[in-house]
């Protein structure tokens, strides 16, 4: 059974459960992938989180039986899993424009999510240089933000945290404790992914007996097996689409979890910035 007809059959299983409870424990299996695999690779290949396309569907199936005139309001939300009227109609009305009631009207503009189907589509050849590495465990330090797993909220959030951190001078403190050029690259720490959001940390290797300021978290990550892909120019949304959409799938690894970096080389003054993505992955 090939990728996309497992990804389908999950798919699946997703349609057939809108109406109770839907297992990401049984979608990951379906799909032969962890929970954390499924949860990092799906907006990447669709442009939403699993969590947000479960929503969509389901606001619009209650839009089509509010249309017939003989589902209540209440009955639509206790259908699609929402734990009181209000509830439903606030997230009815974030994506339809209107209240569950006003879809009975004749005339009322509705939205549509259709269900999603995959499939594969060759393209042009573009290599992917990578290497599997082993590597020990090893700590990091700096300030972290929350951030959205939406992409669309994140496309935002990133760029806003990264302005924040050089108002406040953050990548020269961390340069000056460790003894470097001002303009030296930091790195960037990928962790404690959940449906909504994960932590992204800017940060640079912690030398073993270097005391750091309050104002810096430390993070500890463990020895693992890392997939390290070549980012030239630092394009890393379009990298990690393709690692994704085209590596993981044919490679024979899943992501394994814990903490990913996004790794910027070189001086910001010489334009000679480099990037490498590291991933913590296990053989399927």
């Amino acid at each position: 059974m090939d990728w996309t007809e497992r990804l389908n059959r999950m798919m699946d299983y997703i349609e057939a459960h809108l109406t109770d409870e839907i297992s990401y424990e049984r979608a990951a299996q379906i799909a032969c992938c962890s929970v954390y695999h499924l949860q990092r690779m799906f907006p990447y290949l669709t442009g939403i989180t699993l969590t947000e396309y479960i929503r969509r569907r389901r606001l619009t199936l209650a839009a089509f039986d509010l249309q017939t005139g003989e589902c209540r309001v209440i009955d639509a939300a206790l259908k699609y899993g929402y734990d009181s009227p209000e509830a439903f109609s606030r997230a009815f009305k974030r994506l339809h424009g209107v209240l569950p009631a006003a879809a009975r009207r004749t005339g009322v503009s509705l939205k549509e999510f259709p269900r999603m189907t995959f499939s594969m589509t060759m393209k042009g050849d573009v290599e992917m240089n990578y290497r599997i590495v082993r590597r020990g465990a090893f700590r990091v330090f700096g300030v972290s933000a929350k951030i959205s797993t939406d992409p669309e909220k994140a496309f935002m959030q990133v760029p806003a945290f990264f302005q924040k951190c050089d108002e406040e001078k953050v990548p020269d403190e961390i340069n000056a404790l460790l003894g470097r050029f001002p303009d030296c690259h930091t790195l960037s720490a990928i962790y404690g992914q959940t449906e909504d959001s994960y932590r992204y940390m800017l940060c640079q290797f912690l030398p073993g007996g270097l005391s750091v300021p309050e104002k810096f978290s430390v993070l500890s990550v463990p020895a693992a097996e890392w997939a390290v892909f070549d980012v030239p120019g630092c394009e890393m949304q379009e990298m990690w689409r393709r690692i994704w959409s085209e590596w993981f799938p044919s490679s024979g690894y899943e992501a394994a979890g814990g903490v990913s970096f996004e790794m910027y080389y070189g001086l910001a003054s010489h334009g000679n910035v480099f990037g490498e993505i590291w991933i913590p992955v296990t053989k399927k």
